[in-house]
């Protein structure tokens, strides 16, 4: 159900905030214990409708899952004793879930048919077949889903090259695929994509080696099952960093957050702007490291956001757009052409929030460049788009009290990532300052 929220400015956010569970490890934790043959506790699990959509098709593959009210225990045959889907493998609106499990569907005996709503309709998958298909499987000739993989003939050749994009789905499809190929794989990476695929299969017994900007995967490893402790998202603790950052007065502290390097994009972006942001407690936590992070209220100044620093954080570049809207100078964000094959054309869609709250954008094709104004309560749609839902709600918090409420369209987008995003955002809006 689509249902429209109105969010009043507010003035300081303060008090402790427990994020969610990583949605990408969430997923993996899912996928990689699905592939050994045995069982696996998984705590911190991020129960949302994308992980749900991986779930789903894991269980048409014979895959069990028994959830209680902290953990979730997978219980799987093995890969090698998968069984033929008895129906399309509905992947939602999880871009995730479909690419990484095509690279599963790749070893697998049997043709896989693949499909997901309206938006992940719109995503590229070529990007995912061609590799799959170089390496032996057969694949339809499709630009998008719905598609078909068929595994039957197996993985003759291991993958060898460099990826045309930066992209961890991408790369962890064929790094799923090269662990049934027939030969060994090289995998080139032209950026630092998110490496939770390799960390995780590494800690299971997969042979992979990794240096540099490659990865080489040896087929034939036996997995075994590994408990995961899911930390909190780095992602979904962006919001309340911005939220917090740019509210003089504001200071959050978020336990236990997922500090890997290749996802603190958001953190150097925002201490490069000036942001008071702190890191304690570090440690590791099921290969992850982790951190309880602080940041306090101030002013930010505008930045450059390229080059390597876009793929560490490209999820996160619709809020630091917010928080760019509000800085002292104009911010320029390039090398961001990705963001046009999101759950949105991320481009598009942020640069129509912050056009519609009074905030100067001057669109490019491959980013923006952001001129800070005073931000003004109205209608902004978030196009069905969870990250964009609640971007749109932070800038609507440092909103011009004089300018009222904002109502964010299609507001029920936020169940893709964070279900509890609207609860929490009432927790830090009414705890007293002190």
């Amino acid at each position: 159900m689509s249902i429209d929220i109105s969010i009043a400015p507010s003035g300081p956010l303060r008090g402790e905030l427990s994020v969610p569970g990583d949605k990408s490890i969430s997923h993996r934790a899912l996928i990689c214990n699905a592939l050994a043959d045995g069982e696996a506790q998984i705590t911190g699990l991020l129960d949302s409708a994308d992980c749900r959509s991986t779930m789903s098709c894991l269980r048409q593959w014979g895959v069990e899952f028994e959830e209680t009210s902290d953990r979730v225990v997978v219980r799987s045959p093995g890969q090698g004793r998968f069984r033929s889907a008895p129906s399309v493998l509905d992947c939602g609106n999880s871009g995730t879930s479909i690419r990484l499990l095509s690279g599963v569907a790749a070893g697998l005996p049997f043709r896989s048919q693949f499909d997901g709503d309206e938006s992940l309709q719109q995503r590229p998958m070529r990007r995912v077949l061609e590799p799959l298909a170089s390496m032996g499987a057969n694949v339809d000739n499709s630009e998008t889903a719905p598609f078909w993989i068929d595994g039957s003939a197996g993985l003759s050749r291991g993958f060898d090259g460099e990826l045309a994009v930066a992209s961890a789905q991408v790369k962890s499809c064929i790094v799923f695929a090269a662990l049934r190929a027939e030969q060994p794989s090289r995998i080139v990476e032209p950026g630092p994509s998110r490496d939770h695929t390799e960390r995780m299969l590494s800690a299971m017994g997969a042979s992979i080696d990794v240096g540099g900007a490659m990865i080489a995967v040896q087929p034939g490893a036996s997995l075994t099952p590994q408990d995961v402790d899911v930390p909190g998202d780095i992602s979904a603790a962006a919001f309340w960093m911005v939220a917090a950052a740019m509210t003089q007065g504001s200071e959050i502290v978020m336990p236990n957050v997922g500090v890997n390097p290749r996802r603190t994009g958001v953190i150097d972006v925002l201490q490069s702007m000036g942001a008071q942001i702190e890191l304690s407690n570090r440690r590791v936590m099921s290969g992850e490291p982790v951190a309880d992070v602080i940041v306090r209220g101030g002013r930010l100044r505008g930045t450059t956001i390229d080059g390597d620093m876009i793929v560490r954080a490209l999820d996160e570049i619709p809020v630091l757009a917010v928080a760019a809207a509000v800085a002292e100078g104009a911010t320029e964000i390039r090398d961001a052409a990705e963001l046009r094959v999101k759950e949105s054309d991320r481009i598009t869609t942020t640069s129509a929030m912050l056009t519609a709250m009074g905030v100067d954008v001057e669109q490019w094709s491959d980013g923006m460049r952001i001129v800070p104004g005073t931000l003004r309560g109205g209608e902004v749609d978030s196009f069905g788009d969870h990250r964009l839902a609640m971007a749109a709600a932070v800038a609507a918090l440092s909103a011009d009290p004089e300018s009222g409420p904002t109502t964010i369209q299609r507001a029920s987008a936020v169940e893709i990532s964070y279900p509890a995003f609207w609860r929490d955002l009432d927790r830090l809006r009414h705890v007293d300052a002190v």
